[in-house]
């Protein structure tokens, strides 16, 4: 699902900017949390990108949030404070794209993967001397994208044609200070952590009103340039 929002999002980039003026750099190979650097037209970085699928709704969301459950996006608040460090060390505004498919979850989408496939993973991961794991993992997915497996056909048609977003670190920020107690339920909750063991502490946003289409953003930034849509940002209204 992961390779499948990113290629979604190249896609869509490369349909709304139909533009030399930029140039959007492929950083996955990384492994980082930045999966792309967007260019000048003198080869400088102007943005770095970070993309995010999320499928499971959060049931609870009305209750716990005050926000409908397909509408809300949670996002960790140690990502938020990351992206902000990092955009603060280089001077390079930083921006989640985000999509999101209801009830597209992961034991969904491996119904669909070849059995084998499925196996060899496992082998793997259960190994204790096997080494460099995820790359196996990033060869079965490669195989399947370069086979057109039907699954991941149908995946990507489904994250390409979702609505996207676009959330900046500095935005995320501005609204988890303002809507702390109200958004990230995790402090209104005794014993958190004991109730809810594993559980990220989440910042919860809303999809319609807190977040900014990719579409319209892209088309923003084409049309004002980069310096436009770093001061939106900046202020928070991107």
């Amino acid at each position: 699902m992961g390779r499948c929002a990113e290629l979604a999002f190249e896609r869509i980039y490369t349909a709304e900017m139909e533009t030399d003026e930029f140039e959007l750099r492929d950083l996955r190979e990384s492994r980082t949390d930045t999966d792309y650097r967007l260019y000048n037209g003198q080869g400088r970085p102007v943005y770095r990108i970070n993309i995010k699928f999320h499928g499971s709704q959060f049931r609870r969301a009305l209750e716990l949030v005050g926000l409908a459950s397909e509408d809300c996006f949670p996002l960790a608040t140690y990502k938020i404070n990351s992206a902000l460090q990092k955009q603060s060390e280089e001077g390079l505004p930083y921006f989640f794209a985000i999509v999101g498919v209801p009830h597209l979850t992961g034991a969904i989408v491996g119904e669909g993967i070849p059995e084998s496939m499925i196996e060899l993973v496992a082998l793997v991961q259960r190994s204790k001397r096997a080494t460099r794991k995820r790359d196996i993992e990033d060869a079965v997915v490669n195989f399947m994208v370069v086979a057109k497996n039907t699954t991941y056909r149908h995946t990507l048609s489904r994250i390409l044609n979702s609505d996207w977003y676009v959330l900046s670190a500095r935005r995320a920020d501005i609204l988890l200070r303002k809507l702390l107690f109200e958004r990230v339920f995790a402090l209104r909750v005794r014993n958190f952590a004991r109730a809810f063991r594993g559980a990220e502490l989440d910042m919860h946003f809303s999809l319609s009103t807190d977040l900014i289409p990719l579409r319209t953003f892209l088309r923003a930034l084409r049309a004002g340039g980069p310096q436009h849509i770093t001061t939106l940002m900046e202020r928070g209204d991107f």
